[in-house]
């Protein structure tokens, strides 16, 4: 009878050892890391919904690091470019909260031209002559000839 146990025993046992092969590794393409900052339209509250973008960019695969600021409606995404597109990224936060409710968009550094109320003042002056009027480094106006509202200061938008 013992040895009857013995001989079963070791019959699982090599079953057991034969069914745990080693897995093998899967090809996987190597990490090509890139960056894309997106413009987020319609978060109204920075711990429901900057959070909640951020929480579930950051568990989303491919995405390697999220950060979104309420404040300024940009997310800030670095992913893995082999398993993750940016199209992808836009849709995935279009997505978020049943869809329709935020709109996602590359954040582009086009410029934005804005001029402040004493600069259109003084600009509004010099106007008869053709001169416009911008703010040195040192805090002090300068008018500048046949500059056409140089007042305008260019902003990242």
């Amino acid at each position: 009878m013992k040895i009857k146990h013995i001989f079963l025993s070791i019959i699982i046992a090599c079953f057991v050892i034969i069914g745990c092969k080693k897995e093998t590794p899967k090809n996987t393409a190597p990490v090509k890391k890139e960056k894309v900052s997106l413009a987020i339209s319609g978060m109204t509250c920075e711990i429901g919904c900057a959070k909640t973008i951020a929480s579930k960019l950051s568990k989303k695969e491919g995405v390697l690091d999220a950060k979104v600021v309420f404040k300024d409606s940009i997310a800030t995404i670095q992913y893995n470019a082999n398993a993750i597109s940016k199209k992808e990224l836009i849709a995935f936060v279009d997505g978020i909260a049943g869809g329709g409710m935020y709109k996602a968009s590359i954040k582009t550094n086009e410029k934005k031209h804005t001029c402040t109320d004493n600069c259109k003042e003084n600009c509004e002056l010099h106007t008869a002559k053709k001169e416009c009027c911008i703010k040195k480094d040192d805090g002090k106006m300068s008018c500048l000839k046949n500059c056409k509202m140089a007042c305008c200061a260019d902003k990242n938008s």
